[in-house]
């Protein structure tokens, strides 16, 4: 009980939190505190003063202690890593070589570039940020459309949230309790889909409007051939991490772990300085700990929706509709839309799927598929106004495009991403093929 107000029903507090909650994300409260404070107040009137204090006194610690969540910054690391050691310019210079010759080459080169860059990295946000340093200038200097230039960046880097090693998918994987291994394997065909369809939108976009995106020539098969060793340690991190989860001989953690120590070992052989490596354990350590702190405070609002029984409710009133489980699960995609328009991906899966997981699961729906169908949905979340975080992440790095234009910028990958979520729901077997393929 707080200040003399007792609710003697939980469900009804419940409720109550869940309104406070959002009142303080759209007043600008940060999600971590918000969370944390509306979690902690609803467990204190359910609760009262001293059970209260036990369970969130306990998530720091417990939380932090679990074995799955030590993959995240060994992914994180190998990410940053790769970056100081030039892999990045690298995989873009090769990507360009390779299909700067189709229509939007070079943005099409970029989402190629991106993608590889994601199946090392696994922060969305990294990826638009390295990207804004090494496309934009490229495209922007051969004529490139400023909107369509930020825009492919931004939507690029939305690709690490689906391609292994995938920070988000690891989050779902531990809210949820699915093995993380299987679904880093679901997300890789779906990844290489979204990328592919991206592609697909940027020619077609290019065939209408060639003075946007033309194409960039004069690259022989010499040339094409000769910027394959330099993106050689990219292909064989990805090949240590999928092919270790998929033989299971190692489990994630010790997979990323020996991805990590490959690229360290190919960024001293390169000569990367000290600095550059010390940077990289720094921003490696400042993303782990925001990821970290996100996940204590929103498990603190999660245990108090346990105790008010809302998401049982939830999954009740679900199960009773007389309508197509698809037709419910298409109204919870166009929910998180909208909620992301408001929240970042991370926080907006930390504090919904203790309440929507239970009803998608009790409808029929695979774990896994919805796993990444809502992680995709995540995705878009990063370049959806008002909140887009990736859109925010490319104008920090370039302030010289506006904001506005990199929100118009990606109003094309938008459409790709629908497309992309609507191959996903009408064949399911994109998702769990490879999960299937490693249990059997």
């Amino acid at each position: 009980m707080i200040l003399g107000i007792g609710f003697q029903d939980p469900f009804l507090v419940g409720l109550l939190a869940l309104g406070l909650l959002l009142v303080l994300i759209v007043l600008g409260v940060r999600v971590v505190f918000a969370a944390a404070v509306v979690g902690l107040l609803g467990l204190i009137e359910l609760l009262g003063w001293g059970p209260a204090a036990g369970i969130v006194g306990t998530i720091p610690h417990s939380k932090s202690s679990t074995y799955a969540l030590s993959v995240l910054p060994m992914f994180i690391f190998i990410g940053f890593l790769a970056f100081h050691a030039g892999m990045t310019q690298q995989l873009f210079d090769a990507a360009r070589k390779w299909v700067g010759w189709v229509p939007g080459g070079l943005a099409v080169a970029t989402i190629f570039a991106t993608a590889g860059f994601a199946a090392v990295s696994g922060a969305s946000t990294a990826t638009a940020a390295v990207f804004s340093r090494v496309a934009i200038p490229e495209m922007l200097k051969y004529g490139y459309d400023r909107k369509m230039a930020a825009g492919v960046v931004a939507a690029g880097g939305t690709l690490a949230t689906l391609i292994p090693p995938s920070a988000i998918i690891v989050i779902y994987a531990i809210i949820v309790e699915e093995s993380v291994g299987a679904l880093l394997l679901a997300g890789f065909l779906p990844g290489i889909v979204s990328a592919l369809i991206y592609a697909g939108i940027i020619i077609v976009w290019a065939m209408i409007k060639p003075e946007h995106a033309p194409a960039v020539t004069g690259y022989t098969w010499g040339d094409r051939f000769k910027s394959l060793p330099g993106v050689s340690p990219i292909f064989l991190v990805v090949a240590i991490i999928i092919s270790a989860i998929y033989a299971g001989w190692a489990t994630p953690t010790e997979a990323g772990a020996l991805g990590a120590a490959v690229v360290f070992v190919i960024a001293i052989l390169r000569g990367t300085s000290f600095k550059s490596i010390r940077g990289s354990l720094m921003e490696s350590a400042k993303l782990t700990v925001m990821i970290f702190s996100l996940i204590w405070g929103v498990l603190i609002f999660v245990r108090f929706l346990g105790f008010s029984g809302l998401p049982e409710a939830f999954t009740g009133w679900i199960t009773t509709l007389d309508v197509p489980p698809m037709v419910i699960m298409i109204c919870i995609l166009l929910a998180y839309a909208v909620l992301g328009m408001f929240m970042d991906a991370i926080g907006m899966l930390l504090l919904t799927l203790p309440v929507v997981y239970p009803a998608v699961i009790a409808l029929g729906f695979d774990s896994i598929w919805f796993g990444i169908i809502v992680v995709k949905m995540a995705e878009v979340c990063l370049i959806t106004p008002p909140i887009g975080l990736n859109c925010f992440v490319v104008n920090g790095v370039r302030p010289d495009i506006a904001l506005t234009d990199v929100f118009r910028g990606i109003a094309l990958f938008f459409v790709a991403d629908v497309i992309t979520i609507a191959v996903l729901l009408a064949f399911p077997e994109i998702v769990t093929w490879l999960p299937d393929l490693m249990r059997n």
